[in-house]
């Protein structure tokens, strides 16, 4: 269901509040002031009905209605468009949420559109109210303010992740399973957050060429403020993906490393049973060698050969003994044995 909510402001004070966007309009332009115009979920129509009498350029609006930009600036002739992306961290199953303001700002009006309340625009509002030395600035001091709100909702989400990146370094060396799978998860949510707060330095950076040649300023002081606190935010996310990327190819250096360790193992394994293959099969054949002469001349037979000589028996017992000497002997060389 959409919601529209409009307010006037003149000299920086509100002076009229709810009435419908083209009596706001037209209210504010009669006071010389500005009108501030809040649509949540708008149907389509209802963002094109203020094509006409606010000058949006058809394009942005198409933009806004399509949705899922990344944060931007354009500029058309005296409109300038925005596009920003408030943020949430949910902890306990480590998901960034990205949302998506878009910003329609003019000389006399202001019109935001968002389809949840990631960013409570109705807040910044009541926040602007009581410091009407903003609002006296027209509508730049507006976005400053809403860049602002954007910008310190960024504090929790980097806290969150920074807290879950010191809980990944622990678990890299204690050898908790699935740690390369929370890596890789936590990158994808640093990626989003990346394309969220990189394109703030530009957008800052062009903003401030926009107020100091709107107000004919040598400076514009609140929004260099503001790009400091945005490039510090984008320092620290381009942080986090460098100590991820850090993470996991020391991850998977441990993990080389304990699948070495277990190829040495079963090597090793290997080696010694291998030893002790040997070890059998040498002695099966010393054993097997006196077995069969004794086989041999434990036949039934009556005529074999040298099988009445006197010395037959002892001949035998030698040949034995010589048999299985000689292949040990041989089986110790080889060390076999």
């Amino acid at each position: 269901m959409s919601v529209i909510d409009t307010a006037v402001y003149v000299e920086g004070e509100r002076v009229a509040h709810g009435a419908a966007p083209a009596d706001a309009i037209t209210d504010a332009r009669a006071r010389n002031g500005i009108v501030w115009i809040g649509l949540r979920s708008p149907d389509p129509a209802e963002l094109e009905a203020l094509i006409q009498p606010l000058g949006l350029s058809p394009l942005a609006v198409r933009d806004a209605l399509r949705g899922h930009q990344r944060s931007k600036l354009e500029q058309f002739g005296d409109m300038v468009f925005l596009v920003l992306q408030p943020a949430r961290y949910i902890d306990e199953t480590e998901r960034l949420e990205c949302s998506e303001v878009d910003l329609f700002v003019g000389a006399d009006f202001v019109v935001t559109v968002q389809n949840d309340d990631l960013i409570d625009t109705g807040r910044v509002r009541v926040e602007l109210e009581e410091h009407p030395e903003i609002l006296h600035k027209g509508t730049f001091g507006i976005v400053w303010a809403l860049i602002s709100a954007v910008i310190g909702g960024y504090a929790p989400v980097l806290d969150g992740v920074e807290n879950d990146i010191d809980e990944i370094e622990e678990e890299i060396f204690s050898d908790k399973p699935k740690v390369s799978r929370r890596i890789f998860s936590l990158q994808r949510e640093v990626i989003d957050l990346q394309h969220a707060t990189d394109p703030l330095r530009e957008m800052l950076d062009r903003l401030q060429d926009i107020v100091r040649a709107s107000t004919h300023a040598a400076s514009a002081p609140a929004f260099h403020d503001l790009d400091d606190h945005a490039r510090h935010v984008i320092d620290k996310v381009h942080g986090f993906r460098h100590t991820l990327d850090n993470a996991l190819t020391v991850h998977a250096s441990l993990v080389d490393q304990q699948s070495n360790e277990e190829m040495r193992r079963m090597t090793e394994f290997g080696l010694q049973q291998n030893d002790q293959v040997k070890k059998i099969s040498s002695w099966a054949a010393i054993l097997f060698a006196p077995t069969l002469v004794g086989t041999i001349y434990g036949m039934n037979f009556d005529n074999m050969p040298e099988l009445h000589w006197p010395g037959g028996y002892y001949i035998a017992l030698g040949l034995m003994v010589a048999t299985s000497v000689t292949l040990y002997l041989v089986f110790k060389r080889k060390d076999w044995l």
